[in-house]
């Protein structure tokens, strides 16, 4: 029968040691959640490998996936820490969305209707394309997405969102709607280039927004390529195929930096801009890591797809 000693890494988990009827480890996190009056999705367990780091336990695991049957004849230490107050992924990312959805809807009946300032065709593309994008986000949230872990620290909600709320919420809506484009003729400098929006032909226009539309619905198709992979199990870990995976780790992410990039070209604003790089950035390093955690888990059954991490035949 094997044993373990809890050991605490934060001042509100008691330590314990016994011995124990099961090897699976979620009854180990619920004795400590009741114990300490926690919430379940508070905990994390932890364990020290050889080189002393902290390797976290899978609550949907037993303890025979992380330690050899000699081991387990042993006291075997597990680190218990109380990650703070939590928060539903889904709860997180409706929240996230939410923020850019209503700004936009706000500030264009602002300027487009109280303030009655003209909007150009541009300018209603654009605002089109933002609405259409965040319901669609607020829509694979609800409807698309698995998560593999039901919380998240509280913290990051208004990290995520601080993000989103004012990128691609605040950010954009004032300085792509705020001003009449014609009356830029007679501004200073300053002026121009903070409220600039471009006046492209109807044709290169409608020409962007089908590549927009292109993007976004390819983002959505990949989106739910990922979920099927999750149907039986949410914690799996397979090889996605097929559209945009054979040329890429992450076309999710490469499709998505592709709207945006559209939208950037199509508005001309600095805040769009700003917003597409700084999102491409991020979705880049996620990629970078997602590919490689691809090359560990797989090995050369990967490499030998050839595939990079989010532009194909790039990077």
């Amino acid at each position: 029968m094997a044993s373990i000693a809890v050991v605490p890494r934060s001042k509100n988990i008691k330590g314990y040691s016994r011995s124990l009827d099961s090897l699976l480890i979620a009854p180990i996190v619920n004795k400590i959640a009741t114990d300490n009056k926690l919430n379940p999705n508070r905990i994390r367990l932890t364990y020290k490998d050889a080189n002393g780091k902290q390797i976290a336990l899978d609550s949907s695991k037993s303890l025979m996936d992380y330690f050899t049957g000699a081991e387990l004849t042993k006291v075997v230490d597990i680190y218990a820490k109380d990650l703070g107050p939590q928060i539903a992924w889904s709860t997180v990312f409706l929240l996230e969305y939410l923020g850019p959805l209503v700004l936009h809807l706000l500030f264009y009946g602002y300027f487009a209707i109280y303030k009655q300032v003209p909007q150009t065709q541009t300018q209603v593309l654009a605002f089109i394309m933002v609405t259409l994008h965040f319901a669609k986000r607020e829509y694979e949230t609800l409807f698309v997405h698995r998560f593999s872990n039901a919380t998240m620290p509280l913290f990051n909600l208004f990290k995520n969102s601080s993000h989103y709320w004012f990128l691609s919420g605040f950010n954009l809506a004032f300085f792509v709607y705020g001003k009449d484009t014609a009356s830029l003729a007679s501004a200073g400098s300053l002026e121009k280039f903070v409220f600039h929006v471009n006046s492209l032909p109807s044709t290169v226009n409608y020409a962007l927004f089908a590549v927009w539309a292109f993007a976004e619905l390819s983002n959505f198709q990949t989106h739910v390529a990922l979920s099927n992979l999750r149907n039986k199990d949410s914690k799996a870990y397979v090889i996605p195929y097929g559209y945009g995976f054979d040329l890429v780790s992450c076309p999710n992410y490469f499709f998505e930096s592709l709207g945006w990039v559209v939208y950037s070209i199509l508005v001309g604003n600095w805040s769009a801009w700003l917003f597409m790089i700084v999102g491409s950035g991020q979705m880049y390093i996620w990629a970078v890591q997602k590919h490689k955690r691809y090359l560990k888990t797989f090995g050369d059954d990967y490499k030998k797809l050839r595939r990079t991490a989010m532009i194909p035949y790039i990077a």
